[in-house]
């Protein structure tokens, strides 16, 4: 897999490359395999989940902010109701790379952890967490 990816990097074009250097830096690498991998999620899933027969009835559309609105009101926290916020930001900015069946799979299990009762995240964060420590 890593030969692939660097195969990948070095045949990208340098406006590709994010630091315009003369070889792919290590975010321009990341970002790769992310992509990679979330291309081998949506092939798995639709390898399981094929796309519906024409004609199927669709359900009735919504907006993201209603989405997350109606979450926000679900929820039994304030903090529930922040995570509703970044959960529907962070599921919207992916989105257009799913299909929309893996989409709403995304939403019912954010739904399903925002209302679990047994669920009650801190309002602080735990002894070295934070944001610096994501990636």
């Amino acid at each position: 897999m890593g030969d692939w990816v660097s195969t990948r990097m070095e045949e990208l074009p340098t406006a590709a490359n994010s630091n315009h250097s003369a070889g792919p830096g290590p975010n321009a690498k990341s970002a790769v395999r992310r992509a990679v991998a979330l291309r081998r999620e949506v092939e798995r899933f639709e390898a399981r989940w094929p796309e519906p027969a024409a004609g199927e009835t669709q359900v009735p559309g919504f907006t993201w902010n209603q989405l997350e609105r109606q979450l926000e009101d679900l929820t039994d926290t304030p903090m529930k109701a922040a995570m509703a916020r970044d959960l529907v930001s962070a599921t919207r900015k992916m989105a257009r790379f799913k299909p929309s069946e893996m989409v709403l799979r995304e939403i019912l299990c954010l739904t399903w952890a925002l209302l679990d009762e047994g669920f009650q995240p801190d309002l602080e964060p735990a002894p070295g967490e934070g944001p610096a420590d994501m990636p």
